[in-house]
């Protein structure tokens, strides 16, 4: 069994878009969100959606997948005080609303404001859990990488051509990545950046998948009118993604 974890908790203060978070921004009459999830509604392996959303606008939500005729969502749950407890409602629900075996379900966990997908990067991911147990969703990093320290020297250059960029889906089976959150839950650790920290900080071992670079997250106004722009050119018959 294959099920998507859309988690979209966030108010997204560095989009300045008033009271509204930017996962319900529209463009072309549909939130953000819903062209996110519309991706794995629509693709033949995905079995389930689980969609984590702020609790005040659970309603909101649910009132637009009736509305865009989404069909596969079997939860929509509030979101935790960090991104890593948010992630944890969402496969907590997973947990209980789903009946068949942890070790064989894939979670593909994704964000909500990352509508730039294709079927394409979803079959890779299930097929790489499948294969190796995990799936990184990864992009080449087309610019040189810095560290610096605290006093903003710089005090390594990264090779780029051994770097790349995490995005999502990040995807792992059910079991692994629910013990991972009952080991952080208990060593008190909240505020990894993202599942795939979190696995590597327990010891996995983790594959990456390529995906298109288109797929992006969108935090700020210059990255929604990248996506504006993205979608006009597939509607314009210029680009497949």
């Amino acid at each position: 069994m294959n099920v998507a974890l859309i988690f979209a908790g966030g108010t997204g203060k560095r989009m300045h878009s008033g009271n509204i978070p930017k996962q319900f921004l529209e463009l072309n009459g549909k939130p953000i969100i819903v062209h996110t999830i519309e991706h794995f509604d629509k693709h033949p392996e995905i079995d389930a959606i689980v969609v984590v959303c702020i609790e005040g606008w659970i309603d909101f939500l649910k009132d637009k997948l009736k509305e865009f005729g989404i069909t596969k969502v079997i939860s929509v749950v509030p979101g935790g005080a960090t991104g890593q407890g948010s992630i944890r409602n969402g496969l907590y629900e997973i947990r209980d609303k789903v009946e068949a075996d942890p070790s064989e379900v894939v979670v593909l966990i994704h964000d909500g404001v990352r509508p730039l997908i294709n079927e394409k990067l979803i079959s890779d991911n299930i097929a790489t859990v499948r294969e190796f147990g995990n799936a990184i969703t990864v992009v080449p990093a087309i610019e040189t990488i810095i560290e610096i320290d605290d006093e903003e020297n710089i005090t390594k250059v990264a090779d780029r051509s051994r770097c790349k960029l995490a995005r999502a889906p990040q995807s792992f089976y059910l079991a692994d990545i629910l013990d991972a959150h009952r080991r952080s839950l208990e060593e008190g650790i909240e505020e990894m950046i993202d599942s795939a920290m979190l696995m590597r900080y327990y010891g996995a071992v983790l594959h990456t998948v390529v995906g298109p670079v288109e797929n992006i997250k969108i935090t700020t106004p210059m990255d929604y009118y990248v996506f504006k722009a993205m979608v006009e050119l597939k509607e314009n018959g210029q680009e497949d993604f």
